[in-house]
């Protein structure tokens, strides 16, 4: 089992910065051998948003907001080898709070996304 924990630049970072990132990033996880599990975790700074349009095998339609850039580039990374973005694929209630709409997810986890290789009878 492989697990990478990282914590990506925000939108506001310069493109050249983020594209370093996602490059090392990248690096990284081909060095994985592909008979392992792969989980990759951390502050990704990204909104996936819900159209998971030519990435079905990638995520599911279970997140609030819309893709921003870092999500885009999240999204790409994980398709590109064969990861699931786990915290989209099962229902999670959300409440409507006075400045806006929420998830229900433990403080411990709210800023985590998980992504993992596909196994068959995996996670």
């Amino acid at each position: 089992m492989d697990i990478i924990q990282c914590y990506a630049p925000t939108n506001d970072y310069n493109e050249d910065a983020k594209d370093q990132f996602y490059n090392g990033l990248q690096s990284i996880v081909e060095k994985c051998p592909t008979r392992d599990l792969t989980i990759l975790m951390g502050d990704f700074n990204a909104k996936v948003g819900t159209d998971n349009t030519e990435y079905e095998d990638t995520m599911g339609r279970h997140v609030l907001g819309e893709r921003n850039e870092n999500g885009e580039r999240f999204v790409n990374l994980c398709a590109f080898n064969k990861l699931v973005i786990y915290g989209t694929i099962f229902h999670i209630n959300a409440f409507t709070k006075p400045h806006g709409l929420h998830r229900i997810t433990p403080r411990k986890t709210k800023s985590t996304i998980f992504a993992s290789t596909k196994r068959s009878g995996g996670l």
